[in-house]
Order: structure tokens, then sequence, then C-alpha cells
């Protein structure tokens, strides 16, 4: 079952990872013999709602709805704060819960259960089914009549799974693989899921290993009583599978009770809490959430009330370099700086301002020596550029005005976009939206944005490149206006990022914004007017504008 949404985003070229609930389970053509537990297994859920956290706060009342929507856009309300220290590295971990049962129990709907009493953004829904072997020509054929067991541990690829769930409890971005029961292999397109505060994995073996279960911050087991079950697996076999009873029997008692007697109940005694009757208890649910809440707020960072109470006594860092300041590049400056400009030439002169600093960051891409002909049939000794692929990442919204004048030098350039906003509550950045192209990891990346302040924001954009295993020294950050303790902050956690910029100012005033600075770039370029909520380096927080 996939949501409109979630068509939309299949339908692109590009990798989209969700700011939001993500449930990566069975295609809608999937039919597991006995571990999706009849539940729904939507490949993609969305919370019912999702509004900012106030700091400390773990859940919000549900008044405002999740998905505005401008043009083909999503974009999430409720942004997902810091996972890192003001050192940029990643300093909390996903909270994992495992939940275990037998074969229609109801752990999927536990799991939605305990999803929407959260009511917290960033939770992914992980299914075990996922991560069923591919089979070979003669498992197929037992397979096909019914004869293969998916209810032993070896029919699950727990090396894959406890990888993948290790990158995903560290914050990375992993690949779900998707597993079609009618083949019994994978699809070709795996799936994308980043960014999780909170994992939910359920599966009938999820206490099966022992590595597995070390990667599980809460075990749950959902107890059901056996004829329920079995009665949940007729239902369900017979009407949407389309199964005979006697089949359905067959199986149950030739594989799903032994393994459940086998494997599953004594693995109970390894839970911290058992659920009994399963989603319809909500009693523990409630206990199950408050646990969770409070290992939320243990949890909760402040990265840019660090930041901007370092103090600044070193020299601006080595991999810093500002455009020289030429007459004509002061001139840019001069005009743009100016209140009085108007919007028109605001626009103009910071297109020329633009375009000249894209062309000098562009000489800091490797590059390697060619020998080439020439139309007179003399040869020349020129270079090209080293390297994949390059990538551009826009910090959204200002930071989509430099995406211009990149395309207009550097052809066939990819392009990739970032929504990050200040919490007005908890003054700490938020990642609310993610659209990045496939396979980024090989590509330079230039990540743009108008001004940096703090660089709360920036570090927040440079630790999202890292996660999709971008390398350190493939990215730069490219930037009109910089101060200098947003150098410093991004120099100091990114030490082999190259930032590139056309001028640094020393200041910053009591709201965080540069001085003598720029104003509010996006206000004065797109025309808006929203000095009652700023973001870094003086956006305003307005999610619709971009």
């Amino acid at each position: 079952m996939e949501t409109e949404c979630g068509k939309k985003m299949s339908s692109r070229s590009d990798s989209l990872s969700l700011c939001a609930c993500v449930c990566v389970g069975l295609p809608p053509c999937a039919t597991p013999p006995s571990g999706s537990g009849g539940e729904d297994s939507p490949d993609q859920r969305l919370p019912a709602a999702a509004v900012p956290r106030r700091k400390g706060a773990a859940s919000q009342s549900k008044t405002e709805p999740p998905l505005p929507r401008t043009g083909t856009r999503t974009i999430y309300t409720a942004g997902r704060p810091p996972w890192y220290d003001q050192r940029g590295a990643q300093s909390k971990e996903a909270f994992v819960i495992g939940l275990c049962g037998g074969s229609a129990s109801g752990k999927t709907t536990v799991a939605n259960n305990i999803i929407e009493a959260l009511d917290v953004p960033w939770v992914v829904l992980l299914s075990m089914d996922s991560f069923y072997k591919v089979l070979c020509e003669e498992d197929q054929a037992l397979a096909a009549s019914n004869d293969y067991n998916f209810d032993h541990p070896g029919a699950f690829d727990f090396e894959l799974l406890v990888a993948t769930l290790r990158k995903l409890k560290k914050g990375k971005s992993v690949k779900i693989p998707v597993y079609d029961f009618t083949t019994h292999n994978r699809h070709k397109d795996w799936k994308h899921v980043y960014g999780a505060s909170v994992v939910i994995f359920e599966g009938i073996m999820s206490f099966a290993d022992k590595d597995l279960l070390q990667l599980l911050d809460m075990k749950i087991f959902v107890d059901t009583d056996s004829d329920i079950r079995l009665v949940r697996r007729l239902r369900r076999d017979i009407a949407e599978r389309g199964r005979d009873i006697e089949g359905v029997i067959k199986q149950y008692n030739k594989f799903v009770k032994p393994a459940f007697d086998q494997y599953i109940e004594p693995s109970m005694r390894l839970a911290d809490i058992v659920v009994p009757r399963g989603g319809g208890n909500m009693v523990a649910i409630d206990l199950i959430v408050q646990h969770v809440h409070s290992q939320m707020e243990e949890r909760e960072l402040s990265v840019r009330a660090v930041l901007a109470s370092a103090p600044q006594t070193d020299p601006l860092p080595r991999t810093l370099s500002v455009l020289e300041s030429t007459p004509q590049v002061r001139g840019l400056h001069t005009i743009i700086r100016d209140k009085e400009t108007s919007r028109d030439e605001f626009i103009f002169y910071s297109k020329r301002l633009m375009r000249l600093l894209i062309e000098h960051a562009l000489t800091f891409l490797p590059s390697q020596p060619c020998t080439i002909q020439t139309p007179q049939g003399q040869a020349y000794e020129g270079r090209r550029y080293k390297g994949r692929g390059i990538t551009g990442v826009s910090i959204l919204r200002a930071g989509e005005t430099m995406e211009p004048a990149l395309r207009a030098v550097c052809k066939d350039v990819r392009i990739g976009k970032i929504l990050i906003q200040t919490n007005l509550d908890s003054g700490e950045p938020e990642l609310h939206y993610l659209r990045l192209p496939k396979d980024i990891s090989e590509d330079h990346v230039i990540l743009m944005d108008s001004t940096v302040s703090t660089g709360a924001a920036a570090m927040m954009a440079v630790r999202v490149m890292l996660d999709h295993e971008v390398c350190e020294e493939r990215i730069m950050l490219v930037s009109l206006l910089m101060a200098e303790l947003g150098v410093h902050s991004v120099a100091y956690a990114f030490p082999r990022v190259k930032i590139i910029t056309t001028a640094v100012d020393k200041g910053l005033d009591r709201l965080l914004h540069v001085i003598p600075g720029i104003g509010d770039f996006g206000d004065r370029y797109f025309g808006t007017d929203r000095s009652d909520q700023w973001s870094e380096g003086g956006e305003p927080e307005t999610p619709m504008s971009c």
C-alpha cells in the first residue's frame, strides 16, 4: 500500500530521502507466507500529524497537517534536530525497537500504534520480510508447491540485515531490498532510507541473531493466542491470497507452528516487554511510548548555542578561499549591500557575483593533464576534470538562487536540494526536506547557500553529505557571504571541506545575523518580508517559500 506521495517519489529519477515516518516493507504485490502478520505493510507511511517540537517536549498536539505542498514538492513541517555535536561527529544514535512475535500476532499493528502515539518525525518501520534470501531454482520449486520453509532462521539474510540496521542506527543512508514473493527475488530498485530518530524493526525472527540483538535498544514480544493467530492466517490467506483452506492448514502445521515452538516462543525470555493481545493493548503501548520519549529527551543536543558562544581567536583556516577583492568584486558588494538598492538591481548584481564565485569554486576541482589535437593538427597540452561527476546541492531557499550560475558554467551538473530551518523554540537547525541524486557518493559536491552566520545549517548540510558516503575532501561549501564564526565552525568540524566565499564579515548581532552583512538575502531576492521568522544567515522560516 503506497501513498500518493510515495508514488510521486518513486517515479522520479532522483533518490528521495524522506523527512517523515517511513515504513519499509513489502511491495504491493508481495505475499509473504507468514512473516507479515496479516497487517498492512505500506512502503511509506506518513504520520497523522507532525509539528515542530518545543525543546524538552516529546509530543505535540495534532493541529497542523504534516504535508503542505507547493506544486510537485512536499515539505514536511516537522524537522530532524541535530544528531551530531559541534565537532560534526555523530553523538547520538537512532533508538531501535525490536518487535518479535508469531505469524499474525499483530506486530505491525503494535508498531503502527507506537508510531501514532509517539507523534514524532523521522520514524522508520523496517520489516524483516524485506530480508528474505534470494531463492535458487530448487528452492523456488519448493516455494511454488508450498514446501519451502519461510519460517526458519535460515530463510533470512541476517548478514545484510545486521549491516543495514547498524548503518541506519548510526544515521547513515541505507538501501533496503524489496523482496518479491511472486518471483522470490529482489527487485532491481532498492528503497533509500535516511535519517531515522527512531527505528522500529519487526519480524518473526527479530531475536534470532545475537549480532542483531545487540543493536536493539528495546525488545518487545507480541504475545497472541495461537488460535487467534491461526484464524487471522486463514482469513488473510484465503481472502487476500486466493489459497484454499487445506493448503493454509498444511503450511501452518508443517512450518509455522513448529517454527513458533522451536524458535519464536523461546525468544520471549529475551524481551524487555511482553505485550499480550497485540495491538489492542494500549496500556502496554503507552508505557512503551513513555520510555521512548524519555530516551529521546536525554539524547537532545544543543549545537547552535555552543557554536555562537565559542571564542574566536584563531586565524582563518587554510581551507578557506576568498574571491580576490578586485574593484569589480568590491563594486558588486557595494551595490548588493546597500539598503537602497532596488530588488531588480539586487537580483542582477547578485547573479553577477554568483557567477564569479562559482567560476572561482570550479578551480578547486581536481584535474589532470591531457593532450588534444587542434583543428590545425597541432598538439595542445591541456587539463581535464578528474572525477566521476559534479553535484550541486542548494540549501533552500536562498541557496537555490545560485543554481543558475552553476548550471551556466558546469554542463550536465546534477542538482540536489536541502531545506534546513531554525526551530524558533530551541534555536537549533532542523532538517525538513532532502532530495539528492542517486549515487552521489562518488561525486564532488558543491553545497550552496547565500550567507553563513554561525555555520549551524552549513554543518548540518555537510553532515548529511557524509551520511550519504560523500568523502569530506570532495565537499565544497560555497557562499556569497560568511561570518568569521561560521568559517571557524565549519572548518573545525570538517577540516577537509573546502570553504569558498566572496567576503568574510567579522561579527554577528544579537540575533546572529551577519554584520555589517547583506540583510536578509532571501527576502531581498524574492521580494518577501517575513521579519518575524528567521533561519540560518537571516533566512525567513517559511517552508512554502522554496
